[in-house]
C-alpha cells in the first residue's frame, strides 16, 4: 500500500499544479475546452483554478500595442508616385471576440496589414500630394538675396496630412469593430517620392538654386561696379582737390618770392646787385652741366660778376 502513496502523490500535486493559474496585471486570459472558449474573459489578476489537462490557458495583453508597416508605393490623385510608410497603436479589447476571430496577435498583425494599409492607399488616391506634404497654409517667410527680397508662395491646401490621417484612422476604426480589438492611432511615419519622381525634383532644386547663385553673382557684380565708380570719383576728387591746393601753394610761393625780389631790386645798390648775381648762378645752374661750354662775352653779367669777385 505504500509503494503506491508516492506516485498518489505526485500525481494529486500535479493535479494540483495543472489547475491553477496566475493572471498578471497585463494579461487577459481566455479559458478554452477541447478549443471552444469556456466562460467569461479573466481580466482581474490574481489566481484562478481550470480543469487540469482538459482546459488550456490563451493569454493576451493588456497594454498598447505597436503595429509598424511596410513601405508601399502608392498613387496620389495627381498622378504623383510615392512612398508611404505608417505606423499605428492598437488594443485587444475584447479578448473572447479576439481569439474566435483573429485567434492570436500574429493573426491579428496579418489583418490590421490588409485594413490600414488599404485605407492608406485609398485615402492617398484621393488627394493631391501637397495635402500630404503641407499641414497647414502657412506661408514661409521672405528669403532675403543681397539687396532683393524674394517671397516664396506655396499652394494653398484645403485638407492637409492630419486630416487625411484622421480619415484613415476613421476608416480603419470601422473595420475592426467586430475583431474585438480598437486601432488608438494611425501615423504617416514617410512619406517620400519614388526613385523618377525623386530624380527630378533634385533637378528642378539644382536648377533652382542655380538660378539663385546667378542672381547672386549678378548682384555682387553689380555692387563691384558701383563700388568701384566711387572709389574712382573719390579718387578723381581727391587729386582735384590736392592739384588745386598744389597750385594755390605754388601761386602764393610765387607771389611771396615776387615780393621778395621787387623788394631786393627797389632796394640798395648792393642788394639789388646781389639778387642779380643769385637769379644769374641760378639761371646757369638750370641751363648748364658738366659737359658745357660757356662763350662770355665782356658785356655779360656774368663776366661782370666773375670779373668784380676777384677785385680786377
Amino acid at each position: 500500500m505504500k509503494r503506491f502513496i508516492i506516485p498518489l502523490a505526485f500525481l494529486l500535486i500535479v493535479l494540483i499544479l495543472n489547475s491553477m493559474y496566475v493572471v498578471r496585471e497585463i494579461d487577459q486570459v481566455i479559458i478554452t475546452q477541447f478549443g471552444e472558449p469556456v466562460g467569461d474573459p479573466v481580466l482581474s489578476p490574481g489566481l484562478n483554478f481550470k480543469l487540469p489537462f482538459i482546459q488550456n490557458v490563451h493569454r493576451f495583453d493588456k497594454r498598447f500595442l505597436e503595429w509598424d508597416g511596410d513601405p508601399n508605393e502608392l498613387p496620389t490623385r495627381d498622378k504623383r508616385f510615392i512612398w508611404v510608410n505608417n505606423y499605428a497603436r492598437w488594443r485587444i479589447t475584447d479578448p473572447l471576440l479576439f481569439f474566435q476571430r483573429l485567434h492570436n496577435e500574429r493573426g491579428a498583425y496579418t489583418r490590421l496589414d490588409d485594413i490600414i494599409d488599404g485605407e492608406t492607399r485609398n485615402a492617398i488616391a484621393k488627394y493631391d500630394l501637397v495635402e500630404l506634404v503641407r499641414v497647414t497654409n502657412r506661408q514661409p517667410d521672405a528669403v532675403t538675396a543681397g539687396r532683393s527680397e524674394r517671397t516664396i508662395v506655396l499652394d494653398e491646401i484645403e485638407f492637409g496630412r492630419s486630416f487625411i490621417r484622421a480619415e484613415v484612422l476613421k476608416k480603419a476604426q470601422s473595420r475592426t469593430s467586430d475583431l474585438g480589438i480598437e486601432i488608438l492611432d494611425v501615423e504617416f511615419k514617410r512619406i517620400n517620392y519614388v526613385t523618377d519622381v525623386q530624380r527630378k525634383v533634385y533637378e528642378r532644386m539644382v536648377s533652382e538654386r542655380v538660378r539663385i547663385a546667378d542672381r547672386f553673382r549678378s548682384e555682387g557684380e553689380g555692387e563691384a561696379f558701383r563700388i568701384r565708380g566711387e572709389k574712382d570719383r573719390e579718387l578723381l576728387r581727391i587729386r582735384s582737390e590736392a592739384y588745386k591746393k598744389a597750385q594755390e601753394i605754388k601761386g602764393n610761393a610765387d607771389a611771396e618770392a615776387t615780393n621778395i625780389y621787387a623788394s631786393a631790386y627797389n632796394g640798395s645798390p648792393e642788394t639789388r646787385s646781389f639778387y642779380e648775381f643769385l637769379k644769374t648762378m641760378e639761371s646757369y645752374k638750370t641751363n648748364l652741366d658738366k659737359s658745357s661750354s660757356l662763350v662770355l662775352s665782356t658785356e655779360s653779367d656774368f663776366y661782370r660778376f666773375l670779373k668784380g669777385s676777384d677785385g680786377q
